[in-house]
């Protein structure tokens, strides 16, 4: 093995992004979240496969849960097989736990899941602070996205004369 391909314990390997969260929802604040598995939960997730489509953070008697995250079944499970929608327990910090479940009940904010990772063989997910977009928001986002690629492209082809 090469001494430049060595992992470090920081790597950061990213297991599955909820690539629609920024054009459905306006996110104001993040945060990393420890994730608490089993052990076919995360041999699945090391394997690459999970969903946060239609996932987000619900507070429950002073603890955070991770909803409708789907991590399907580890095939070698057997047995001991994990149900692939059950809640997952979230590790905040109390006042990073309080601050975010405030907002969320008194200003009809959501959290929502941004993506799972490891970081030094421990699973990690991003979670927002998001507010959902109506129809014509999600239009004008649409369109300012066009016009900064246009002016973009504009100004490299300027530059190529």
């Amino acid at each position: 093995m090469k001494s430049g391909s060595k992992k470090t314990k920081s790597d950061v390997i990213i297991v599955a992004q909820n690539r629609a969260a920024s054009y459905n929802y306006t996110i104001l604040d993040k945060v990393e979240a420890g994730l608490v598995l089993v052990g076919t939960e995360v041999k699945s997730l090391r394997g690459g496969k999970g969903s946060l489509r239609e996932a987000y953070a619900d507070a429950k008697k002073g603890e955070l849960w991770l909803q409708n995250c789907h991590i399907p079944e580890y095939l070698a499970g057997g047995p001991w097989n994990h149900d692939p929608l059950r809640p997952r327990k979230l590790l905040l910090h109390r006042r990073e736990m309080d601050k975010f479940a405030g907002k969320v009940q008194a200003k009809g904010l959501t959290l929502i899941p941004l993506k799972i990772y490891f970081r030094g063989g421990r699973a990690k997910c991003e979670l927002a602070l998001a507010q959902g977009k109506q129809h014509h928001d999600r239009r004008q986002a649409e369109r300012d996205k066009e016009a900064r690629r246009e002016a973009k492209e504009e100004m490299y082809k300027h530059r190529r004369r």
